[in-house]
């Protein structure tokens, strides 16, 4: 039988993944029945209050630590080496799927493999699906993340009352060809109406529709290589569990050499 292609499903500052997944459990099950959602939690504990106590039980994380101008974070690049490790581990995935800061922090390993900073030996992304999601404001990152369009299928959820709802316009700029999905809610993962339904179904499908093409075209040997595609010998290097300690250490310095670029 056929394994479902997996996504990373990354979520809010001070939640849960489990948390993240009832959010997700308002939407019709048939939008991602084809693929396994992958729900982790975050790297470190809450440092602080949760808006979700007395809505849903702790414990809570956080993904990395930033200032008030969110110009300036802390542990992030220990947050990128769990995830790229994470990853490697446990995948390959699809793609991602965040809300808040972990859909902020999965454009930015998207914009990262895309410039050939991370994740080089995973096949490239497929898809996003950004619910108030926002770029890093630190200059040093948006040179290197959003040099270039990033060419994954990406929707991008913006709430008319969202107190980011200009950023996540702004991060669906960083995207190429992004479906943006507007509803009247604030600062959440919103219920879908018939019509943002049928879009996310259409966006799925259209995900697994090109994921058997490329199949079938590797099969065939009818793959064309350009300057921007991965030889097939290259992205079928996936999963190696059995990574020496010059490859990690080499991984570590590339995460480093990213963020600090």
């Amino acid at each position: 039988m056929e394994k479902k292609m997996k996504i990373l499903c990354l979520h809010g500052f001070r939640t849960s993944g489990s948390f993240l997944k009832k959010q997700i459990s308002k939407w019709d099950p048939s939008i991602f029945a084809q693929f396994d959602l992958v729900f982790p939690d975050g790297l470190f504990p809450a440092g602080g209050k949760s808006e979700i106590e007395g809505i849903f039980p702790p414990p809570y994380f956080e993904w990395f630590q930033f200032d008030k101008d969110f110009t300036e974070y802390t542990n992030l690049e220990e947050c990128i080496s769990y995830l790229c490790d994470y990853i490697t581990r446990e995948g390959p995935f699809a793609g991602f799927l965040g809300f808040s800061q972990g859909a902020t922090l999965s454009a930015l390993l998207l914009g990262y493999q895309a410039q050939g900073k991370l994740l080089k030996e995973h096949p490239p992304f497929k898809l996003f699906v950004s619910v108030s999601g926002s770029k890093f404001r630190d200059p040093s990152i948006c040179e290197v993340a959003y040099k270039d369009a990033i060419r994954v299928k990406s929707v991008h959820f913006i709430g008319e009352k969202d107190w980011l709802k200009l950023p996540s316009q702004e991060l669906a700029t960083a995207f190429d060809n992004p479906l943006i999905i507007r509803h009247p809610q604030g600062h959440t993962v919103p219920r879908l109406d018939e019509v943002s339904t049928e879009q996310m179904r259409n966006f799925t499908a259209e995900v697994i529709r090109e994921s058997i093409e490329k199949k079938h075209e590797l099969e065939n040997g009818e793959v064309k290589v350009d300057s921007e595609e991965k030889k097939p010998e290259e992205t079928c290097k996936i999963n190696n569990q059995e990574k020496s300690a010059m490859d990690i250490n080499k991984r570590e310095l590339e995460i480093a050499e990213a963020v600090q670029a």
